[in-house]
């Protein structure tokens, strides 16, 4: 679930690493992690969480997922007071047992301390808890050397997705109504329209490629290679396909490339972006960022068809294994598909209009 592996041998460890784990460290939450193997060097499986208190139902899915991922056990962590955590906890517990998932151990922190459920010895968890470093530990320092993040909350991670302002979205503006202008020139000029399209996806999906290949060397794309991949994605059949070259290999860098571009883009441009980042934030197993993606991604269109599909895999708690086992390969989307048509274009033809239009 994380790039780099973190041994969690004591609460401490648990508690440390459940930032790194979610991106954001938590609060009035319910934190649920699930392994699959014997004993506490399981492989990591998924980690889920709920804020609190609970709503009625919350948990109704939560054995079902654990049972397709095939967990045999858990670490439970609950962040606030008792009175908030104490009867979730309860209900989680009451509920894995009877599934026969063990819990190898169920925590609650608060402040800078914390307490635990399962064990009883007041010469090791005393009544007043004990006290622990939120911010700081031999897991942080593992986790912060391995590249991971752990912001200060959920609104921190939502921000880290919020579009560019200032002198930075004056530019990709006018770096996008100029990508405009010239992608619809372009086409009205074209000699033999009736090739425009296939021309169009393959120059699309060539540069999907070229911009992975170079985020993953090199960083952020110029703005005008940005907006003009942003344009190329509006198109459905190149949007499926960059959703297609994710990869446990590659997600990493999808992850980056998209949420750059998510902050980057005219609000138009942003849906396409911001699914796939969901899918790809999905598929690593950070169900907050692919949460917060998909959520950029309706607010920019409530109807975006693959958003509201994520939204609805990550809302009934399904595995992102679904996805990769059922998305067909780019010689699939061809078939399915196609010749591209010029019904391809018309969405994309839309925005064109609205942005070669604006003034810079």
């Amino acid at each position: 679930m994380t790039p780099t592996p973190i041994l969690l041998t004591s609460p401490d460890d648990i508690l440390g690493a459940v930032p790194y784990i979610l991106g954001f460290h938590p609060a009035d939450s319910l934190v649920v992690i699930a392994f699959a193997g014997r004993g506490v060097r399981g492989r990591l499986r998924v980690t889920t969480r709920w804020d609190l208190p609970l709503p009625p139902g919350a948990l109704d899915r939560l054995v079902p997922l654990l049972q397709r991922e095939e967990a045999t056990h858990t670490i439970l962590a609950g962040f606030g007071d008792g009175a908030l955590v104490t009867p979730a906890m309860d209900e989680v517990r009451l509920l894995l047992s009877t599934a026969g998932i063990k819990v190898i151990e169920a925590l609650r922190a608060e402040g800078a301390r914390y307490w635990s459920y399962v064990c009883t010895r007041v010469e090791c968890c005393p009544p007043d808890g004990r006290p622990y470093d939120p911010l700081a530990g031999e897991v942080a320092a593992q986790a912060t050397f391995g590249g991971l993040v752990a912001l200060p909350d959920r609104e921190s991670l939502r921000g880290s997705l919020a579009p560019a302002g200032g002198a930075a979205r004056a530019k990709m503006r006018e770096a996008t109504r100029s990508v405009a202008a010239d992608v619809r020139a372009r086409l009205v000029a074209a000699a033999q329209p009736h090739e425009v399209p296939g021309a169009f996806v393959a120059e699309g999906l060539a540069r999907v490629r070229r911009s992975l290949d170079a985020f993953g060397a090199s960083g952020p794309l110029p703005d005008h290679e940005a907006a003009r991949l942003g344009v190329d994605l509006a198109v459905i059949r190149v949007r499926d396909e960059a959703w297609t070259l994710m990869d446990d290999h590659t997600q990493d860098t999808h992850v980056a490339l998209w949420a750059d571009l998510t902050r980057r883009l005219e609000p138009s441009f942003v849906p396409p972006v911001a699914s796939l980042l969901g899918a790809a934030a999905w598929r690593r197993g950070d169900s907050a960022l692919a949460g917060i993606a998909v959520e950029r991604a309706l607010a920019a269109d409530p109807s975006y068809s693959m958003a509201n599909l994520l939204a609805q895999g990550l809302q009934q708690l399904v595995s992102p294994e679904i996805l990769r086992h059922r998305m067909p390969t780019p010689a699939e989307l061809d078939a399915s598909m196609g010749a591209p048509r010029m019904e391809w274009l018309h969405p994309m033809l839309g925005l064109l209009d609205d942005h070669t239009l604006r003034t810079p």
